[in-house]
């Protein structure tokens, strides 16, 4: 299965999400901020990337910006947002909009 970083501020959401991906067999790292998830990224190799947009500090687009200006800017980025007339469609792979069935969720990372 895929290792995942999870990034989003909202700490019940990193729970949640973490227990999902983590009982159908994949590897999770979470991070609760954009400053936190670019160096947990920097640090370690991950082959998809969820990350919330609004959040304190770094938010998603910043995230997502760094990671394409990497070098492994391939990896895919999928937003999470309640607010997603504010996503850039265009930086990341995919955009889902809080609240999300955990089944589309899924279906998103395979």
């Amino acid at each position: 299965m895929s290792t995942v970083l999870v990034i989003d501020d909202e700490k019940g959401i990193l729970r949640i999400i973490h227990q999902l991906l983590t009982d159908i067999g994949h590897d999770v790292e979470t991070a609760t901020n954009g400053q936190e998830g670019i160096q947990k990224f920097d640090d370690d190799r991950f082959d998809i990337v969820i990350t919330d947009i609004r959040m304190p500090g770094i938010d998603g687009h910043g995230v997502v910006e760094h990671i394409r200006k990497s070098e492994k800017q391939s990896i895919p980025v999928i937003a999470i947002s309640g607010t997603p007339w504010l996503v850039n469609k265009n930086d990341f792979d995919m955009v889902l909009t809080k609240p999300f069935p955990l089944k589309e969720l899924v279906e998103s990372i395979q």
